[in-house]
């Protein structure tokens, strides 16, 4: 009998140790924040959102690239693209390629700096997760969920993260070393992760694929060892000293009213409905076809169309736009250009 009981606490663990909610109706959430209503497609909370739109999205906006740009120690170009990256949001899946993500690596960040931006991003989105990649972490940290057969149920693993968390990658925090086993397959779940936007559960004998929707922000020294859609170096006009004074500033500059305001932008421009005219993508497609022509087809890849897109419409969303504009257009490619000019390989 008491073998059975013992054996049941085993398979059966008390709450105290592994919580549990009991729900007896449950809907799903459109977001988690607080400031906005439940449903902003129904009937109050569109009229909540084209107030927000029609009042303060603009100013809102200004305000957020102007505290990214002193966060990037200066660098305007770089916090557009953070912007993108945070309201960025898997909308839709073709075969394997999961459409809307915009994963971005920081290259050139000093050291230390990844720790403030961590700290400072806390602040303004609901959910991050920091994960510095030290070889310790990489080793003896397990990344995926793996089920256990003795104990019978599956334990947790770092990237058994919600939807929508933003995960924050230092891979400043490296140190030359050798990887394992076990740290190669954590890699190769981090790069699964940012590419395919899923997480492989290990049942040993298989894996089980879960989709996920994780926005990922790498900072390196170099170019990082994981592919990500937007590698971006970073140009300070900040002196690198000053970062921890521009931090402390920057956190005194997050007033309640402000975080509220940054809150509700970043939830809206997410979840904002977007789509290609007839006219707007004939104009895509024929300037697609315009610049292989100029600049070869090795230069402009159906990869950096794709990408060039996926940049167009996450500035149109962040201006509250709900249709590309030809404006917009001119200025996402004007600053795949700007990214681009800006690693070594393309300077003389």
């Amino acid at each position: 009998m008491l073998v059975d009981e013992a054996e049941d606490e085993v398979h059966h663990p008390p709450p105290s140790l592994v919580p549990r909610l009991h729900a007896v109706i449950a809907y799903p959430l459109q977001h988690n924040n607080a400031h906005l209503p439940d449903n902003i497609s129904a009937a109050h909370g569109r009229q909540s959102v084209e107030k927000f739109v029609q009042t303060q999205l603009q100013e809102t906006r200004e305000h957020i690239i102007s505290m990214l740009t002193d966060a990037l120690l200066g660098d305007k170009m770089a916090a557009e693209y953070l912007l993108c990256n945070l309201i960025s949001s898997v909308y839709a899946r073709r075969d394997i390629l999961a459409l809307g993500k915009l994963s971005l690596n920081l290259i050139g960040v000093p050291d230390g700096f990844a720790d403030h931006f961590y700290k400072m991003l806390q602040k303004i989105v609901s959910k991050v997760f920091f994960l510095p990649m030290t070889l310790e972490n990489l080793n003896e940290v397990p990344f995926v969920p793996r089920k256990d057969y003795a104990a019978n149920r599956v334990t947790s693993g770092v990237l058994q993260l919600s939807e929508h968390t933003h995960l924050v990658l230092d891979e400043t925090a490296m140190q030359p070393g050798r990887l394992d086993a076990n740290g190669v397959r954590n890699l190769t779940a981090l790069g699964n992760l940012i590419t395919w936007q899923k997480v492989d559960y290990d049942f040993q004998y298989h894996t089980q694929e879960f989709q996920c929707n994780i926005p990922v922000i790498v900072m390196s020294k170099a170019k990082s060892m994981l592919t990500c859609d937007i590698q971006l170096y970073l140009q300070p006009t900040t002196a690198v000293e000053n970062k921890e004074s521009v931090y402390d500033s920057l956190l005194e500059r997050l007033t309640p009213d402000y975080l509220e305001r940054f809150r509700v932008y970043l939830s809206l421009t997410r979840l904002m409905d977007y789509a290609l005219n007839d006219e707007v993508q004939k104009m895509v497609e024929e300037d697609f076809v315009s610049l292989r022509q100029r600049q070869g087809a090795q230069q402009i890849t159906v990869d950096d169309f794709h990408r060039l897109l996926c940049v167009a419409r996450l500035l149109s969303v962040s201006h509250g736009h709900a249709r590309l504009t030809p404006d917009i257009w001119l200025r996402a490619k004007t600053m795949e250009q700007l990214r681009k000019a800006l690693a070594p390989s393309a300077r003389p």
